[in-house]
């Protein structure tokens, strides 16, 4: 992670599957260039040629890796999966790099996954007791584990087994001589979409992967799901038990790229509107209403047709700062934010401006922003955020601070407002974001979204994490409401 964002949420994982065309491993690069920014320090891809698996993992970005000279050369087949990295569990090591691979009885068995397994670590420690050895510290692994050390005769039945041990938030896809494999967990709280090109079927974290290779969109693979697909075709299945469908919530404010439709919703859309409700909800006497870039640029919007207020781009970003330009010395780190914003001064001076940005989670960003854009000569600064304050940690694939590292959980609106030192301070109400998600309230005794994050309240049991002081509530819904 470059310390020029150590004060945002991590992205989680992207992956990627094709079956049955002729440039998979091509095809799958590009669809992992889509989902580059769910994951930015490693990628992998696993092919299969009909006689053998071949993988490569690599640290870095997907353009700089996996060129066809290089790598994509080396991985023929009809069928390949893959993925691009943030790590959440487990270190940023390349032997963490996924897809995963081993050689089962029957044949090889790859998957890659993104979310986490919240008693990956209970699971792991019952395996290395009955003789397994491990070869990374990533909670994928353990699919791998449990489906060799399975009593089903069939793989299908090993895996669904497998599945149905897991807690958490899981959407993998998975790649055996014979099938591609995707599943999502019973809340589906990761995405997963299938899409066709050319009646090769794929299988993607969002629906822009499949925009850039010119393949359609068939549908969301359903919370619960487990699709198996082979030359024969698509059979769905259902393994786990029915529960509340608990989407995450903060895709749409930041994770998922804005051209993506998630759960049949466009993301730029939502975003827009979270700031036509958040212009409803905190209203602010100013002049322009400035994006903190690029994340906040939708909702600035809404927020400025909601209030009737001008949209400028009063903040430019250096899109060409990479995490390697400088060693972060005292001097550098004291510079800050400078080196990736840089205030338009000609718009903000002399301007009472609104700052929208989409969450704040240390705040020490959000202050250098807020002094940067007074000493461009804005006589009034008052930031308004497009999501509610940031008070919990998350367990589901997200790579969050523990929580009393998070300025929410250990400070009051008046006193974040004093600490990053603007004239007003206002977050979207939970409400508010829940209408702009396309619901007319959030339903308190059911929340129709994971929002742990802002609620503390987990849809799923955190077995690893329970003693753990950065839980600040654990509302077990799926078993409290059936």
């Amino acid at each position: 992670m470059s310390f020029l964002d150590d004060d945002k949420l991590r992205e989680e994982c992207g992956v990627f599957g094709i079956f049955n065309h002729d440039d998979a491993a091509t095809l799958t690069t590009l669809g992992l260039h889509s989902l580059q920014h769910r994951g930015q320090e490693a990628a992998g891809i696993v092919s299969f040629n009909g006689v053998q698996f071949h993988a490569e993992r690599h640290m870095g970005l997907i353009g700089d890796k996996f060129t066809k000279q290089s790598v994509i050369d080396r991985l023929p087949g009809d069928r390949a999966i893959g993925h691009t990295r943030y790590s959440t569990t487990g270190g940023d090591e390349m032997r963490n790099t996924q897809p995963f691979f081993a050689e089962f009885s029957g044949g090889g068995f790859a998957v890659a996954h993104n979310g986490n397994i919240t008693n990956a670590m209970t699971l792991r420690q019952e395996l290395q007791r009955e003789g397994a050895i491990f070869q990374s510290t990533s909670d994928t692994e353990i699919i791998l584990h449990m489906i060799a050390m399975g009593k089903e005769a069939m793989f299908t039945d090993r895996l669904e087994s497998a599945l149905r041990r897991l807690e958490g938030a899981f959407s993998f896809v998975g790649l055996t001589n014979k099938k591609m494999i995707g599943c999502r967990d019973a809340h589906g709280i990761r995405p997963l979409v299938l899409g066709d090109l050319d009646g090769a079927y794929i299988l993607a974290s969002e629906t822009c992967a499949l925009d850039i290779i010119g393949a359609h969109y068939v549908r969301d693979i359903k919370p619960g799901e487990l699709v198996i697909i082979t030359d024969k075709g698509l059979r769905s299945l259902f393994p786990f038990e029915k529960s509340e469908k608990r989407f995450c919530i903060f895709e749409y404010v930041y994770f998922a790229r804005p051209d993506s439709t998630v759960e049949g919703r466009n993301v730029y859309d939502v975003r827009k509107q979270i700031g036509v409700e958040l212009a409803k909800e905190a209203p602010a006497d100013a002049d322009i209403v400035v994006p903190v870039p690029d994340s906040g640029v939708p909702a600035a919007i809404g927020y400025s047709q909601g209030a009737g207020i001008p949209f400028e781009l009063g903040i430019i970003r250096n899109h060409y700062v990479g995490r390697t330009f400088i060693q972060p010395t005292d001097s550098i780190r004291h510079m800050g934010v400078k080196l990736k914003h840089n205030p338009n001064r000609k718009l903000i001076e002399g301007k009472r401006v609104v700052l929208v940005d989409d969450s704040i989670v240390r705040g020490t960003t959000s202050q250098k922003i807020v002094q940067m854009v007074r000493d461009a000569g804005a006589t009034s600064v008052h930031m308004r955020i497009a999501s509610p304050p940031t008070m919990s940690s998350c367990f589901y694939g997200v790579d969050t601070p523990e929580s009393h590292k998070l300025l929410a959980s250990r400070m009051d609106i008046e006193e974040m407002r004093d600490f990053i030192r603007v004239d007003s301070l206002s977050f979207i109400s939970l409400d508010g974001l829940y209408r702009a998600a396309g619901e007319a309230a959030r339903n308190n005794d059911m929340p129709q979204y994971c929002d742990a994050c802002f609620s503390g309240e987990y849809p799923t049991r955190l077995v690893d994490h329970e003693d753990r002081d950065n839980i600040s509530k654990i509302a077990l819904l799926s078993e409290a409401k059936g």
